[in-house]
């Protein structure tokens, strides 16, 4: 096997020409690139330890080089060429240095290109509350939030505040004002980054990752307080993600935290990123729109009952999890394996798929999900604006952009 040293820019020239999302880099085998979802080896040498810890430091700055040693990790982001960006995750493991670097797109991509919900625009118009964005690393949470950002600054004129660790699309200022602050440059922690861009004159601010529970706190106060609040959590499903908020405070806070949810809370957007066939990236997704039914069982502590109500509020723009990928899969556009693995309820998903597959559903079988029990449904939502408008989404192509 040749000792040729490997180029950081040969191996992301590389990465941009295949048009692939991610790049790993391990001791003990060639590189990695993800391309449509799939790993794949390059032709080129087995890595050992000088050398990923010279690809490390051919673009890693100092300060994170310093919190690598400190802590076993870092995260930063760079520029390549032609505009071309990267998110960069350097660790270490066994003692030797790691790296995943994953291609930032270098264009916004439209609602209609990632087939956004369309409840989405209607949602991030309001004058105030919590929008969050959840899923697992990978499904493109990034990429959706850049894409709202990137509608709203085309078409109104805010001031737009994000709290990135690392910044990765950047966004110019359009119709909109936009000031992208970096954790560990610009500001310390997400929690400061907060309570300073209150004193900002913000109308939207963003939270890259909602990760401890002062975060948390401090994203729903600045909701409550009159702003337009986006973040992420890593959280697969409405009712899951409002679980996950609600426990990480102590048990005697989260009486007080639920009535401030059910209050601030105005949608919560799951999604997750699948193979598309021939090749590419489908996204499928999961919108909660809260109504004041769905207030009234936050602050009732029956979360249990979100997803029934998510089955009877299409009218809102809502719609489950398993419902998109059903829909991906009379498409065409997913093979039955990969979506199954990641249904919420993989069982009932495949019994739905196999009664499809025989003919024996009817068309309005296809469309709803059977067996709602209407009992479990809050009689507030009869109260509601009744708009009648399937809101639910059209299915785009995820070319590239793993957030």
């Amino acid at each position: 096997m040749p000792t040729t040293t490997v180029l950081i820019d040969k191996l992301l020239t590389t990465v941009v020409q295949l048009k692939a999302s991610d790049l790993h880099i391990a001791v003990g085998q060639p590189p990695v690139i993800r391309q449509h979802g799939r790993l794949k080896r390059l032709d080129t040498k087995v890595l050992v330890q000088d050398d990923t810890t010279a690809l490390m430091k051919s673009i890693a700055p100092d300060r994170c080089q310093q919190e690598l040693q400190e802590k076993g990790g870092a995260d930063f982001a760079i520029e390549f060429t032609n505009g071309n960006r990267f998110r960069v995750a350097i660790f270490k493991q066994k003692g030797n240095i790691g790296m995943v670097l994953r291609l930032i797109p270098s264009k916004f991509l439209t609602f209609e290109q990632i087939g956004m919900p369309t409840a989405i625009p209607r949602l991030i118009t309001r004058p105030r509350g919590l929008l969050l964005v959840t899923g697992p690393t990978g499904s493109g949470k990034t990429t959706s939030l850049a894409s709202m950002m990137n509608w709203i600054n085309d078409s109104y004129d805010r001031h737009m505040i994000t709290l990135e660790d690392p910044i990765e699309y950047y966004h110019t200022h359009k119709k909109c004002t936009v000031n992208q602050r970096e954790i560990g440059v610009d500001v310390p922690d997400f929690k400061e980054g907060i309570r300073r861009a209150l004193r900002m004159d913000p109308d939207i601010i963003l939270v890259g990752e909602m990760r401890d529970l002062e975060t948390i706190h401090a994203a729903i106060e600045a909701a409550e307080t009159g702003h337009v609040v986006f973040a992420t959590l890593h959280t697969s499903g409405a009712a899951s993600t409002i679980n996950r908020i609600i426990d990480v405070f102590p048990k005697e806070q989260q009486d007080q935290i639920r009535t401030q949810l059910s209050t601030a809370l105005i949608g919560v957007l799951s999604q997750t990123l699948l193979p598309r066939k021939p090749d590419g990236l489908v996204a499928a997704y999961e919108m909660l729109v809260v109504t004041p039914a769905i207030q009234n069982l936050i602050r009732e502590n029956k979360i249990y009952r979100i997803d029934s109500s998510i089955q009877t509020g299409r009218k809102y723009g809502m719609f489950l999890l398993d419902e998109s990928l059903f829909k991906l899969w009379k498409e065409g556009l997913v093979e039955k394996e990969e979506l199954l693995m990641r249904a919420s309820k993989p069982q009932d998903l495949a019994h739905k798929i196999a009664q499809a597959e025989r003919g024996l559903l009817t068309e309005e079988e296809e469309e709803e999900d059977e067996d709602v029990d209407e009992e479990d449904v809050d009689e507030d939502e009869d109260d509601e604006d009744d708009d009648d408008e399937d809101d639910r989404p059209a299915r785009g192509r995820y070319t590239r952009g793993r957030g």
